[in-house]
């Protein structure tokens, strides 16, 4: 990375370690309460802040009259995953994936609620009363659902980093040269699972 994007005048990040002791179990199980309650505060509130984004968009506008299928393909959610899945068709993706990926950019956690607001909403009244496991199992293959996996490895799922290295590069080039060739890694690792995946099942 040094020869190749970085300018003259940026060093690498050197720390001195500590010494390492046996951890104090108070301290530790302090330490451990206290990260819980930030993740449930922070992390929380945005998950609940951007369900509410998203059932607001999954919901409106209504579907036209004589429509036949759930009311969210015909939302501002539904029309931005069935443009998506132009794009993500060749990974396994179906739309409901597509629109669960936008808001799981801020957290690979946002992703399952967002995956149980989007089936929830295009489910009909018997699938309401399933769980979410059952219903992907019954929408998913086994080579989309390891497609989905793989994309979670690579894919930055968190704004706050790429604002964090914008903020001390001072510079958009670096955090979108981390967004650009993560996305690349994780589109071209996804395919190649789903079509490894996809060889594999078929040839069962």
């Amino acid at each position: 990375m040094k020869r190749v994007t970085l300018r003259a005048g940026y060093h690498p990040l050197m720390l001195e370690l500590p010494e390492y002791h046996w951890p104090n179990l108070r301290n530790l199980a302090l330490g451990l309460y206290e990260r819980t309650m930030i993740f449930i505060t922070r992390v929380g509130t945005i998950i609940l802040s951007l369900m509410i984004v998203l059932w607001f968009l999954a919901s409106f506008p209504g579907a036209p009259p004589g429509a036949t299928g759930p009311a969210i393909q015909y939302s501002f959610a539904g029309m931005l995953g069935h443009a998506l899945q132009t794009i993500f068709a060749p990974l396994g993706f179906n739309w409901q994936i597509c629109v669960a990926l936008v808001p799981g950019l801020a957290a690979r956690e946002v992703a399952v609620g967002a995956l149980g607001t989007v089936y929830a909403l295009s489910g009909s009244a018997d699938h309401l009363d399933q769980a979410l496991r059952p219903m992907l199992a019954a929408s998913w293959s086994l080579p989309t659902a390891l497609s989905l996996l793989a994309w979670y490895v690579f894919a930055p799922q968190c704004l706050s980093t790429l604002a964090t290295v914008r903020r001390e590069t001072n510079s958009w080039r670096y955090p979108l040269i981390m967004a650009g060739y993560l996305f690349a890694m994780a589109y071209a690792a996804s395919f190649a699972t789903f079509q490894i995946a996809s060889a594999f099942a078929v040839g069962a």
